[in-house]
């Protein structure tokens, strides 16, 4: 996928390729860096001879070229880049406040999510006067960077090896070796880009900052690379969300600079941008920041204990047993009947012993009471 560069793109591809072609009408040269970034040359570097007028041609006709290709330049995402699968602002929160406190993506939640401020106002210089000594060793920055990232580098002598004269680069953006060799229409070869760019942090907070940090900004060795010039032009003032390096293997590294530099100097991120930062960093969750910087992060809830188990349900006891009911008494029998006796006079009932005899006594006959007072056989 590919988009127009931005008008103000294009107007900073107009404001660096007019000036070299007033440099090359003019007859000026020595190491003129075709961005904001390689505008700010040393003052270590020496001046190249005067042109002759074909080469004063020549070069005119190279730069009106050059503005004209950067004019119609179609810039964006690289071909290959995370269109369609970046995470969503709420994909994006939850893979961050699950990461690793030490990460790069963890220390993403310690940047504020922000729309871009205008660019209003923007100037290079409010950056510095070009490449300076920030860290008081007796050379600029942009040649600290040349001499720390090339290898077999060369130094112009009498300069106590502060400027870099050629050298070797494998490129992190593209993984191509470049010959690096100081001088005109050479050092544009190998170009330092400053990973969060100055006119991106100018839209993300540097308006705010006073001369001073802008500055360290600017010369920060942290937020400096040694890199192919072509893309350094490509990339523009793009941040994560409208440029990657097209080297997929250094895009964790890459990421977890910018979120480095941005953390260190405070600087915000769109929601974009922070969607591609984690979608990037999530392929490698334990990238760490590089440069010793710390997040500070916002404090995370503790997790919710975990429920209690509920008790076992204790088993309901068991009823008691009714006790088995008294068995029903057994019927009394009924008293046996009484023998039947029969007497047929007093004299039997004498002799049986009977006598008296009641009303009622067994045996009992009416004919034995002959008085009437119901006693028979008294006699």
């Amino acid at each position: 996928m590919s988009v127009r560069l931005p008008a103000r793109a294009r107007r900073a591809a107009r404001a660096v390729v007019a000036p070299l072609l007033a440099v090359a009408l003019l007859g000026a040269c020595a190491d003129a860096e075709a961005t904001d970034e390689r505008a700010a040359t040393s003052a270590t570097e020496a001046a190249a001879p005067t042109l002759s007028e074909a080469e004063l041609e020549a070069a005119a006709a190279a730069a009106e070229a050059a503005l004209a290709e950067l004019e119609t330049a179609e810039e964006a995402v690289p071909a290959d880049g995370l269109a369609g699968t970046a995470l969503d602002a709420g994909n994006t929160d939850a893979v961050v406040a699950t990461a690793e406190p030490t990460s790069a993506l963890a220390a993403l939640a310690a940047l504020e999510v922000k729309g871009r401020a205008p660019r209003t106002g923007y100037d290079r210089d409010l950056f510095g006067n070009g490449w300076v000594d920030t860290d008081r060793n007796g050379c600029d920055t942009r040649n600290d960077v040349l001499a720390r990232d090339l290898t077999g580098e060369t130094f112009k002598p009498g300069t106590r090896n502060c400027v870099v004269l050629t050298g070797t680069l494998v490129d992190p953006y593209s993984g191509k070796t470049i010959a690096f060799q100081r001088g005109q229409g050479t050092s544009e070869a190998v170009q330092i880009d400053h990973v969060v760019a100055l006119s991106d942090a100018w839209q993300k907070g540097a308006q705010q900052w006073d001369t001073a940090k802008r500055t360290q900004f600017a010369n920060d060795p942290l937020n400096l690379l040694a890199v192919d010039g072509p893309l350094n032009m490509q990339k523009g003032d793009g941040d994560a969300a409208t440029w990657l390096p097209p080297a997929r293997s250094f895009r964790c590294a890459y990421v977890a600079r910018q979120v480095a530099v941005k953390v260190r100097y405070g600087a915000w991120v769109t929601q974009a941008e922070k969607n591609t930062m984690a979608t990037v960093l999530s392929s490698c969750p334990a990238e760490p920041l590089p440069g010793g910087v710390v997040a500070v992060l916002p404090q995370r809830p503790a997790p919710a204990p975990a429920p209690a188990p509920a008790p076992a349900p204790k088993p309901a006891p068991a009823p008691a047993p009714k006790p088995a009911p008294a068995p029903a008494p057994a019927p009394a029998s009924a008293p046996a009947p009484a023998p039947s006796v029969s007497y047929a006079n007093c004299t039997e009932v004498k002799a049986a012993g009977a006598a008296p005899i009641r009303a009622g006594d067994p045996g009992w006959q009416p004919k034995f009471d002959r008085d009437g007072d119901g006693v028979g056989c008294e006699t």
